[in-house]
């Protein structure tokens, strides 16, 4: 059954795209991410521009994540004021993401940058999770402990200024990092159409010594304000949002994920965190063939200007 998709000027199989939200929302569900980086790679393999595929997909994960945080919010397990000093720099992050996103597309270099930003994110990302996992697995096969981090341990990153105390959870880190790490989620937001939990998670964890509890509920307040920012400003600026395809990925979405968190309990963490590895690796190692292959058609074109 074919849909006409306004936006992206093509006419596509319904029951695909479905399936494509199903699939994403499984492996989100399964491994508690917001999927952003399997779904916009997705789009554009099925032939999806880019573009429309990036701003389109900034809706879909703003969309998911307005249910995440409205549940932590209840449970009282996110930190607000480190979520607002995150979305200082995520706001500054998403507005520089946008700006660039639309110079690139006007200059015709966006499917190529997308492209490399892929490449490298994806195989970095999944090679060190392929890589600390397989020695998690083996460790403990071989009965050693494993080696835990001392809670008071500090890095430079906590000698810098313009400390704040943030109560809910229980640091007193400088805001410079905080920002940062802010204006970095964001930009890449905006390029790459990904929420960015799975870098922000990580980044709160291991550098500003985050309680576990409280950091899942506040990277999906950033995810949710910067990625509807994200597709405010793409559909004012760019009018690449695709209003169609964000709703059959959104049903999709919504089906698949509870199947992966019932999934995702019966399988241990290192094995979890291998799995998600494998994965990242094969999208990015996907887009550096679509860049070095040669393409069916050698020849493209695009307006430049208007007389």
């Amino acid at each position: 059954m074919q849909i006409y998709l306004p936006i992206a000027e093509l006419p596509v199989n319904i029951f695909l795209i479905l399936f494509m939200g199903i699939a994403v929302g499984f492996i989100s569900g399964m491994f508690g991410i917001g999927g952003g980086f399997l779904m916009t790679p997705l789009l554009i393999f099925v032939g999806i521009a880019p573009a429309v595929a990036v701003a389109t997909v900034a809706s879909h994960i703003a969309a998911s994540s307005f249910s995440g945080v409205t549940s932590y919010w209840r449970r009282r397990a996110l930190d607000l004021a480190l979520a607002m000093m995150l979305l200082a720099g995520g706001i500054l992050g998403t507005l520089a993401g946008v700006w660039l996103f639309s110079v690139l597309r006007r200059i015709g270099q966006l499917d190529l940058t997308i492209a490399l930003s892929y490449v490298v994110l994806l195989g970095a990302v999944g090679g060190l999770m392929i890589t600390e996992s397989a020695r998690a697995i083996f460790r403990a096969r071989s009965g050693r402990p494993a080696v835990v981090r001392r809670p008071g341990s500090h890095i430079w990153i906590h000698g810098l200024p313009f400390k704040l105390r943030f109560k809910q959870s229980r640091i007193y880190v400088s805001v410079i990092p905080v920002w940062a790490i802010g204006f970095f989620i964001g930009f890449v937001g905006a390029i790459m159409g990904i929420g960015g939990g799975f870098l922000l998670v990580p980044a709160l964890i291991y550098l500003m010594r985050v309680p576990t509890n409280v950091v899942v509920g506040t990277s999906m307040v950033l995810t949710l304000v910067t990625m509807a920012s994200a597709t405010v400003m793409h559909a004012v600026s760019n009018h690449q949002v695709d209003a169609v395809l964000a709703l059959i990925l959104m049903v999709g979405g919504v089906i698949g994920a509870q199947f992966g968190a019932r999934a995702g309990q019966r399988i241990r963490a290192e094995q979890l965190r291998l799995l998600l590895g494998i994965l990242v690796m094969m999208v990015g190692l996907r887009f550096a063939y679509n860049i070095v292959v040669q393409p069916d058609d050698l020849f493209s074109v695009r307006v430049i200007g208007e007389l």
